[in-house]
């Protein structure tokens, strides 16, 4: 019988919550100078922040704060912060930015080198060699040689004999082959700590004034608590989390950096930034579901007994015995004098059973029992059976799997979110121009559905407090108020609904009246400057078009002093022509040409009609 691979349902036993703590969080690794591990890490500290209340505590903090700050910036009208617009915070966006991509570049080449040392490739076991590379954390590479935590006996331990437990009864720190030692304990422990840095994605966009998304705050809070658990509990998927998030990033900040520093990215790259980080959502989930169901059997090193029968001694010990049948001192000399007289003693006492099983000095039965006794010896060899082992060993691992899962599915359910909106919207567009055209704008079309999508609900978790006002007559006061606010209405409309709504509020107590007073100081906060943004956007228009009119009317003029000069010099050289006819011909006065004996004052008028227009 030979390695064989299962796909079945996962023992009950592996689920608990909480999760047993058991093993205790390792050491980390020794430095070796490579990727594996470049330099020593404290072990105090590696195993501190790996307690739960690290990421539990900074996670509820971290949502509260935006929870917070997102209500400030819509108070304010979503301004930015003064120090968004100094030139330290533009550089901070760019250094920010910078660091993570190039860290992030390096652990993708680091947990890529830890992939490719661990792989068997075409093995001699082929697919289930794989798999347990792949499921098993500890302990050197092949097939049933992986070190694993024994729950029941709470211990760990080895199937193969020839391997052994470090010095203190933990896997040996200088094992190679597996995920463990060749990068997934440094760089996954650098990974876990680098998702607390990155809530400064979060800072700077409320300093800029804008909205953090629903989206980003469970982000950035779930992947806290996911990759506590799986460097915690050294659960086997938690590698893909690193190795592609950490690739995803790379691409993802060096996108921020370059469009950051004024360079115009194509829509394609971040089209398809969106769409890595869509696989990875639904990738990671299945994958991480698929060690629950994954079983396969690995050679064990099974001790088993051989017991070999000694011919010779009973031959010798018979012939002895025949030879001295009757001869005590033949007896005596073959057995030795102490057993032969054990024996007759056993005998005179009635004790023939312990007189048969006396032996002499080499350890033979000898005398008349000899022809009746069949010696043996026992050897113990050890030979390989196949025992079946389940991917995950723990409660913990599978704690963690289960985390990771519930964590994704909200993120899964956005992915299949996306693509819905991209099929209605290709579907829509692909009869009106090129499959291309179609494509590119169903991109952006399915965007933007997600992100109402998750607004809405996003608004609707912030809002919760809400649901406190029970009385419906101030529910609808406070969003009339909201309604006349954004359609711009007039001061007095929304001066007397405001006043509508406090008197409702006088009626209301408790937690209503609260999250009602504070909801309609917010609206009066928002309707001010509302009106002074107005105001100031009036004035603004009222004075560029002053500005437009009365430079306008310079040029106006200009022109018409232009064309008077030229009429004036056309004019008088007619009428100096006509004073030398008439000195020529005689004394008749002729009208001058250019004026208006009916309206002497036409030109004026064309200008005023030029000014009007």
């Amino acid at each position: 019988m030979g390695p064989s691979l299962y796909l079945e349902l996962p023992p009950s036993s592996l689920f608990k919550f909480p999760p047993d703590w058991a093993p205790p969080a390792l050491a980390p690794p020794p430095a070796t100078g490579t990727l594996r591990a470049p330099f020593n890490l404290d072990a105090g500290i590696y195993n501190k922040v790996l307690t739960p209340a690290v990421p539990l505590t900074i996670a509820a903090v971290y949502a509260t704060t935006v929870s917070l700050l997102n209500a400030y910036n819509r108070s304010h009208g979503n301004k930015p912060w003064r120090i968004s617009k100094t030139r330290a915070f533009y550089a901070f966006v760019i250094a920010h930015n910078i660091f993570l991509a190039v860290y992030s570049a390096i652990t993708n080449v680091a947990m890529g080198r830890a992939l490719y040392r661990i792989t068997p490739g075409f093995s001699q076991h082929g697919l289930v060699d794989n798999v347990d590379a792949f499921c098993k954390m500890n302990g050197p590479r092949g097939l049933g040689d992986a070190t694993t935590f024994n729950g029941t006996t709470s211990s760990w331990e080895v199937k193969n004999s020839l391997i052994h437990l470090g010095p203190e009864g933990t896997p040996d720190p200088t094992d190679v082959g597996r995920l463990w030692n060749e990068g997934l304990a440094f760089w996954g422990w650098w990974f876990y700590l680098s998702k607390f840095y990155e809530v400064l994605d979060t800072a700077i966009i409320l300093a800029k004034g804008k909205r953090s998304s629903t989206l980003q705050t469970y982000h950035h809070a779930g992947a806290m608590m996911c990759m506590w658990a799986g460097i915690r509990f050294m659960s086997a998927p938690i590698w893909m989390f690193v190795f592609i998030n950490s690739g995803i990033h790379a691409l993802m900040y060096t996108y921020y950096t370059v469009s950051a520093l004024g360079f115009k990215v194509p829509q394609g790259i971040k089209r398809t930034l969106t769409t890595m980080q869509i696989m990875q959502f639904v990738v990671g989930a299945s994958f991480a579901t698929l060690h629950l169901f994954v079983a396969y059997t690995v050679p064990v090193s099974t001790p088993y007994t051989l017991v070999h029968t000694i011919t010779s001694a009973v031959e010798s010990a018979a012939t002895a015995a025949s030879s001295s049948l009757n001869s005590a001192a033949t007896a005596v000399a073959t057995a030795g004098l102490g057993a032969y007289l054990r024996k007759l003693a056993y005998r005179a006492a009635g004790e023939e059973g312990l007189a048969e099983n006396v032996r002499d000095e080499q350890g033979h039965i000898f005398g008349p029992e000899a022809s009746h006794h069949v010696e043996t010896r026992e050897e113990v060899r050890w030979r390989n059976e196949y025992v079946k082992v389940h991917c995950l060993d723990t409660t913990g691992q599978a704690f963690a799997v289960w985390l990771n899962v519930i964590y994704l599915m909200p993120l899964t359910y956005i992915s299949a979110l996306f693509v819905r909106f991209f099929i209605r919207s290709y579907t829509k567009r692909s009869s009106v121009g090129t499959k291309k055209q179609a494509a590119t704008k169903a991109v952006t079309d399915a965007a933007h559905g997600v992100d109402r999508e998750v607004e809405a609900f996003g608004k609707e978790i912030e809002n919760l407090e809400w649901k406190a006002i029970t009385n419906t007559d101030l529910r609808n006061g406070i969003s009339n108020v909201s309604e006349l606010i954004q359609k711009n209405a007039s001061k007095e409309q929304i001066e007397t609904a405001v006043k509508q709504t406090e008197k409702q509020l006088k009626q209301t107590s408790g937690k209503a009246a609260e999250v009602g007073r504070k909801a309609l100081d917010n609206l009066k906060v928002k309707a001010d400057q509302t009106k002074e943004n107005g105001a100031a956007a009036a004035n603004k228009v009222k004075q560029e078009v002053d500005q437009s009119q009365e430079a306008l009317q310079k040029r106006i003029e200009a022109k018409i002093q232009e064309s008077l000069k030229e009429k004036e010099k056309e004019d008088k050289g007619k009428y100096n022509g006509e004073v030398k006819k008439e000195e020529s011909e005689g004394d008749e006065e002729p009208e001058p040409e250019g004026l208006s004996t009916t309206d002497p004052n036409k030109t004026d008028t064309s200008y005023a009609e030029m000014i009007k227009q």
